[in-house]
């Protein structure tokens, strides 16, 4: 009996502790992220500590409600700031250099609390450019049907992955990890009625799209040269992806 007492008492210091819990956080560049910490309101003896990286290096802290900054490296710049009512870390046009992990200390009469964020920043994502790829289309000598050769490449990407689809069937893809490169994926169509072909660019938060409509861009009659394609046309789709229409430049 009196153990449990005890054991209940020792454990009564601590509350809401899962140190293996990291709670993952994905945003563009550019973006503001807030990181909460689910506190209603800071009391005055409270202590709340925001440590960055893997050194834990201390980059925020409020005690006896009272706001320090700590950023004698300018990693930040002053793109961070706390909340003084619940202490919730906000990083304003963050940038890729500030992804990594974001540890969190609430010290109070109740106990000690302790969260931590995985926070992932991913670039931009640039509109995949569609060109042609030596002979756009050529006709079999053994059949009707025009074949033709298509590109699609970005440049300076990294975490993406390329894909082309034709109508909503996905056709070929490929992936880069962490490395920023300039990626293409070919692909070969046959000339056909009613066929719309998209490379899409995409990173676990957002994508961009460049649509291809055969019928309008791909007809055989309309190409003398291999040339690549000009914009002439670009709106929002509902999706929230940027569309482009393309028309050959001869």
């Amino acid at each position: 009996m009196w153990l449990y007492i005890i054991f209940s008492i020792c454990l009564g210091g601590v509350y809401n502790v899962d140190t293996n819990a990291v709670k993952s956080v994905s945003v563009t560049e550019g973006d503001s992220v807030s990181l909460n910490t689910d506190v209603t309101e800071v009391q005055r003896d409270d202590q709340i500590l925001w440590m960055f990286g893997t050194r834990d290096t201390r980059i925020a802290e409020i005690y006896k409600q009272r706001i320090s900054v700590y950023d004698k490296k300018e990693k930040f710049r002053d793109r961070f700031s706390v909340d003084s009512q619940t202490g919730s870390l906000t990083i304003r046009n963050i940038r890729t250099e500030h992804s990594g992990l974001y540890k969190l200390q609430i010290f109070s009469h109740r106990g000690t609390s302790y969260k931590r964020f995985n926070v992932t920043v991913y670039a931009p994502l640039p509109i995949p450019v569609i060109t042609s790829n030596s002979s756009i289309c050529s006709s079999s000598s053994s059949s009707s049907v025009s074949n033709c050769s298509l590109l699609c490449s970005v440049v300076n990407v990294s975490a993406v992955t390329l894909s082309w689809y034709k109508g909503n069937s996905l056709l070929s893809n490929i992936s880069v990890s962490d490395l920023s490169i300039s990626l293409s994926l070919p692909l070969e169509v046959e000339y056909q009625e009613n066929n719309i072909y998209s490379c899409v660019i995409n990173n676990p938060i957002t994508n961009q799209t460049t649509h291809l409509d055969v019928t309008q861009d791909l007809h055989p009659s309309r190409f003398l040269y291999a040339l690549p394609f000009s914009a002439i046309s670009q709106c929002a789709s509902p999706s929230g992806s940027i569309e482009m229409k393309y028309n050959v430049a001869v």
